[in-house]
């Protein structure tokens, strides 16, 4: 059965955010809700929503910020109870009481937060290269490989940061993307660089102000970060059956912050892909979508 996916898609949520997103598959079905991460857009999850339209309704939304999305101009709109907020309106206008969860990157951080918050709206998680946010607040906090390998988030978060990002083309942009340091990436060939570029040219500003409004980056004189918040683990308890894949190739967000997780989720099972990088989804999409299906009938 061959499923298509329909873009160009807009719900105006009762928090009066206005959020593009695309779905494959019927409405009515169960909702799989697909969450992309920076610097990315709903295509992110182009080969999983027709995919899963097939047997669900899936659906992935451009977050506040990205593409299509609105775009608040006010830094404190891109605090993570806001983001939750519109996943949650949104599940809400689409006609469901919950959904299952994809997400990656941002979207996963977004995610780990709505799991903690409201555990009643997600049936499973699953969640794809993005850290459990106490693991990753203790890991900027104490681990100076951590700090290092972080350290492009204070970058982000400097004024005009958009503005770099944009120079040459989308030059930077494409090189977060195209080997990171490593060999160029097969996946980003000139159609999907376009998709991208084509995003971008609608506004950086609202990727880079997730970065710039939380407090989980890497500690500097003039911002403690992560070394001013006093939190309680246990506060951070997820409990909601949670299904981790990590690319251990990924050079900003590495498998050391996998360890602990088992104190935080009680029903986790993490997939380790040793060559897969930061952007597993586009280097083996098939393998994607085969564990997520996994996931889904355990």
């Amino acid at each position: 059965m061959t499923v298509t996916i329909k873009a160009n898609q807009f719900a105006t949520v009762d928090n009066g955010t206005r959020l593009h997103y695309a779905s494959a598959g019927q409405q009515g079905q169960p909702l799989i809700l697909f969450v992309h991460g920076f610097p990315e857009f709903w295509y992110e999850w182009a080969a999983q929503l027709p995919e899963f339209g097939r047997d669900y309704f899936a659906v992935a939304p451009d977050l506040r910020g990205f593409n299509l999305s609105d775009m608040p101009a006010d830094l404190s709109a891109y605090k993570a109870k806001h983001i939750v907020d519109d996943l949650r309106l949104l599940i809400q206008h689409l006609g469901y009481q919950k959904a299952i969860v994809v997400a990656h990157d941002w979207g996963g951080a977004v995610c780990w937060n709505m799991a903690i918050a409201l555990p009643a709206m997600i049936e499973k998680l699953i969640i794809i290269n993005s850290p459990h946010p106490y693991l990753f607040m203790q890991a900027l906090a104490n681990d100076p490989a951590q700090k290092a390998a972080s350290e492009y988030m204070n970058w982000l978060r400097k004024p005009d940061s958009e503005v770099a990002l944009a120079k040459d083309d989308f030059a930077l942009m494409d090189g977060f993307f195209n080997g990171m340091g490593q060999a160029p990436a097969i996946w980003f060939d000139d159609a999907t660089r376009a998709q991208y570029h084509d995003c971008w040219r609608k506004g950086l500003s609202g990727g880079v102000n997730y970065y710039r409004a939380s407090p989980l980056h890497p500690p500097t004189a003039e911002n403690q970060g992560p070394l001013q918040l006093h939190l309680n683990p246990d506060d951070f308890k997820v409990n909601v059956p949670t299904r981790i894949i990590w690319g251990e190739n990924d050079k900003a967000l590495p498998k050391t912050l996998l360890d602990g997780i088992e104190d935080f989720v009680a029903d986790v099972r993490v997939e380790r892909i040793a060559e897969g990088s930061h952007w597993i989804i586009h280097e083996q999409p098939e393998r994607i979508n085969q564990l997520i299906r996994r996931f889904l009938t355990e």
